[in-house]
């Protein structure tokens, strides 16, 4: 079969390569796989490339960077397609047309890279205020394409360019946080959660200053939290303290590293009118929990919710040792009959293997526990079914029996 030449560049799998993998659906192709001479080499990266099979046949139109671990990333099947500003905006319509589905309001992640066919491209909406990470070359070299086809689609006026994920470190592109468009951000956005009021630091917080992942799981403890004590460790903005208090939480004890998060969390609860009700705790989460235990603290329902503490295979051991560790010092704090929620972002550590850390801790802590509830993302984050990492978060509520 004879193919009409594209004057695209081309990428080719190694003959060992398993072209399968990329005909079924996953979207990367490895460094590894790929004969990678010095035309192949020669590819700017951040280009529009043609991946082929060890015998010329075509696979994918992409993005290829020749030098990094990820050498090509699919944007279509087929290779005919024209990516242009027109492809970009179908894009994202697209996904906002799902969320607008499911959201009543417009606080959501809009586009959540490979899961919405954008590969490397994350961006969160607060109301009019979208904040953009592209994690990759390609779109950093189309960032102004990318913000018209977002206001276009939107019609939100305030864009933000947050460049600070380790990821673009990969990519050889610069830290850096620039606002693109719209008045001055002079302070916290309010976003309404779950009947919840957080308050969103974009310009300067954790990631893009709110985790919308976390939504359904939220939902979920605040069923449970009517007349409660809440202990919420590694809370970032109050999290689930926060939702627990809308729920009508008797108390909410928030625990963070960074007092500047648990001040957001506090104006949070300042919105709410639920301030008589909540307090933090600054300090290292592992000592904050071992003093709670000194100080013979019980609660209904405690949640930990770290940072990935495996974000690599190279981390997984040490991350699922760090997870047994959290479920250990949280489950003694849990009153007989309370709830231990464990979450994990880390997407090394499989369901499986981040069930059985925790089971281990809780263990370990001479408790007994029963599985009740298994969370994930939510439908803003959709999963790219051929890669794992799209599905990196996991949370776990364990009744802790009497």
């Amino acid at each position: 079969m004879t193919h009409k030449p594209s004057p695209l560049p081309v990428l080719r799998l190694r003959p060992k390569a398993d072209a399968r993998a990329i005909r079924f659906g996953h979207p990367w192709a490895w460094a590894d796989d790929l004969v990678l001479d010095r035309r192949s080499r020669a590819i700017a990266a951040g280009s529009l490339a043609i991946l082929e099979d060890a015998e010329r046949n075509p696979l994918a139109l992409g993005i290829a960077t020749p030098e990094a671990k990820i050498a090509f990333r699919v944007l279509e099947r087929r290779v005919d397609v024209v990516i242009d500003s027109a492809w970009l905006q179908a894009k994202i319509q697209a996904a906002h047309d799902l969320r607008h589905k499911i959201y009543p309001a417009p606080y959501y992640r809009l586009i959540h890279a490979e899961g919405d066919g954008l590969p490397g491209l994350i961006v969160d909406r607060f109301g009019d205020c979208l904040v953009i990470q592209p994690n990759a070359i390609w779109l950093e070299d189309r960032i102004e394409e990318i913000a018209t086809a977002l206001r276009h689609v939107t019609g939100a006026e305030t864009l933000i360019k947050n460049g600070t994920s380790r990821a673009r470190a990969a990519e050889n592109l610069p830290e850096e946080m620039v606002q693109l468009s719209g008045a001055p951000i002079s302070g916290p956005l309010p976003v309404v959660m779950n009947g919840a009021t957080y308050m969103a630091d974009v310009m300067g917080g954790q990631k893009t200053g709110l985790f919308y992942d976390q939504r359904p799981n939220h939902a979920f403890a605040a069923q449970l939290a009517k007349d409660a004590r809440v202990l919420d460790v590694f809370s970032h903005v109050g999290g689930f303290a926060l939702a627990s208090l809308a729920a009508g939480a008797r108390s909410a004890l928030s625990v963070d590293a960074s007092q500047a998060a648990l001040d957001l969390a506090t104006q949070g609860a300042k919105a709410m009118g639920a301030e008589a009700r909540f307090s933090t705790r600054q300090g290292d989460a592992f000592d904050v929990l071992e003093a709670l235990a000194g100080e013979a603290a019980q609660f209904d329902l405690v949640v930990a919710d770290p940072p990935a503490f495996a974000p690599s295979k190279p981390a997984l051991e040490k991350g699922l040792r760090a997870y047994e560790r959290v479920a250990r010092l949280s489950a003694p704090l849990v009153a007989e009959g309370g709830v231990l929620i464990l979450c994990s972002c880390s997407h090394a550590a499989d369901l499986e293997k981040f069930r059985a850390a925790c089971l281990r801790g809780i263990g370990r802590a001479g408790r007994e526990a029963r599985l009740i509830y298994t969370g994930f993302a939510g439908p803003d984050h959709p999963q790219h079914p051929s890669l794992t990492a799209t599905g990196y978060l996991k949370a776990l509520a364990f009744r802790l029996m009497p």
